[in-house]
């Protein structure tokens, strides 16, 4: 037996006195795991009016996409166009046939749109439409569906007004 560690021996050994408090490593472990929940919870908590927009948008250009391709595919003429806003349905699709149902309002309420220079998107049947801009609001906030007329649609942050 050590001398510390004999029954009679008052005296602490040198490990039991080294284990008082937290370790710099154990201290970082625990910084670093507040800092990932927090960032976590920050990017969870979303302005749900952006996040909101951002779900129609990007339906909004898949609708699109889907109405561009029956276009071409049936060689029809087909323009999307949004409607007034006291009107049942928010927006049509015209020249699809009968029996494409695609939908006609948004997901939500307060959605505001602004086709730059014209009434209605042209989708077809040309693979080349031409140059289109929509600018989505809800509220404040603002998202632009743009295509060059030749690749998709494509959502981006709108330049400040």
């Amino acid at each position: 037996m050590t001398p510390t560690s004999a029954p009679g021996n008052k005296q602490p050994s040198l490990r039991t006195r080294l284990q008082h408090g937290f370790t710099l490593i154990e201290l970082l472990v625990v910084v670093a795991m507040v800092a990932i929940a927090s960032a976590a919870v920050s990017m969870a908590v979303r302005d749900p009016a952006e996040a909101q927009l951002e779900r129609e948008a990007e339906r909004l250009v898949a609708l699109f996409e889907t109405a561009r391709a029956e276009s071409r595919t049936a060689g029809i003429d087909v323009q999307w166009a949004p409607l007034q806003q006291d009107a049942r349905d928010h927006f049509r699709f015209a020249g699809l046939p009968p029996t494409i149902q695609l939908p006609r309002r948004w997901l939500g309420e307060g959605v505001a749109v602004q086709i730059a220079n014209a009434r209605s998107v042209r989708l077809g049947p040309e693979p080349m439409i031409g140059p289109q801009q929509l600018l989505l609001t809800l509220g404040s906030k603002r998202l632009l569906l743009s295509t060059d007329g030749l690749a998709p649609f494509t959502v981006s942050p709108a330049p400040a007004p």
